[in-house]
């Protein structure tokens, strides 16, 4: 990553100077997110966290995002102005930098591939039940999302290369400034999506349509009316939930919670409150007519 951004400022190459930029914004993404493994972990307990240190995780993915795209429009304005005005470029020193970066990530990719899945039956997760399986699902993630990431490098690495070549062999000089451009829309288009999620996620903003579920599942009941609904992220794809009810017939919230039980929520407070039945209206009297 160094070499290819130094080497491609020193060669004058926007492909590789693209391919190295495209490289660091998955580095500094990477630690950023290493950073906020160590910072929720270490104030994992301290009581001003109402809701545990899940958005911190969220809070370095935007801080992520917000460089990423500080990058990818740097990157846009210095290809299309090489666009305008070329820079003569040492097709000589550059090409076999790019080939040891493609070479890196394909080795990257190697070591990120899946191995065998693990074998135990799903009770043999230590007895953490849901949580830990939860673990499990959320390291998956991360997972799929470093080997795409390590995957997009190669493809950007092969597309340096291929505009190396091109203007090296065939005098395409203008390819090498494009590539960058792709690089650039690249990295902004992850830059938006990464903004998108986890700006979602530190406004409280839940899609997933899991509040109208849980609706749904306790008015299933006898006698049961939501009167105010709450779910929102705390990070990690857990979630949390404040419910209130009216019922005539109040049960043990312990019934209520095993209702929601299903959907594995990592924090519910349910509050119920007596609904005074309305009385039937009695039915008046027939009037007898009066003789005539």
């Amino acid at each position: 990553m160094v070499l290819e951004i130094g080497a491609g400022y020193v060669t004058g190459s926007m492909a590789l100077l693209a391919d190295g930029w495209h490289m660091a914004t998955h580095v500094a993404a990477l630690g950023l997110a290493s950073v906020a493994y160590t910072l929720s972990r270490r104030f994992a307990g301290h009581r001003g966290f109402a809701f545990g240190t899940g958005k911190v995780h969220a809070l370095a993915g935007y801080t992520s995002a917000l460089f990423l795209g500080a990058v990818a429009l740097s990157m846009l304005v210095e290809s299309s102005s090489r666009m305008i005005a070329p820079q003569e470029i040492d097709y000589a020193r550059s090409l076999p930098v790019a080939v040891l970066g493609l070479i890196v990530n394909l080795l990257s990719v190697y070591l990120l591939h899946p191995g065998e899945p693990d074998a135990r039956p799903s009770g043999e997760h230590t007895g953490h039940g849901h949580a830990h399986g939860h673990a499990h699902g959320h390291h998956d993630h991360n997972h799929r999302a470093a080997l795409t990431h390590v995957i997009a490098d190669s493809l950007t690495s092969a597309l340096a290369i291929s505009a190396l070549l091109a203007g090296r062999y065939l005098g395409w000089a203008w390819l090498d400034p494009v590539s960058g451009i792709v690089g650039g829309l690249v990295i902004c288009k992850w830059s938006v999506d990464l903004c998108r999620t986890t700006g979602a996620e530190l406004l409280d903003f839940d899609p997933s349509g899991l509040d109208e579920r849980i609706r749904l599942a306790l008015e299933s009941m006898d006698d049961v009316h939501v009167t105010d609904l709450h779910v929102w992220c705390m990070g990690h794809g857990a979630r949390s939930c404040i419910v209130t009810i009216a019922t005539a017939t109040p049960r043990d919230t312990a019934a209520y919670h095993q209702r929601l039980a299903p959907f594995g929520l990592a924090h519910l407070t349910v509050e119920v409150q007596r609904r005074t039945p309305v009385p039937l209206r009695a039915p008046l009297p027939t009037q007898e007519p009066l003789a005539t």
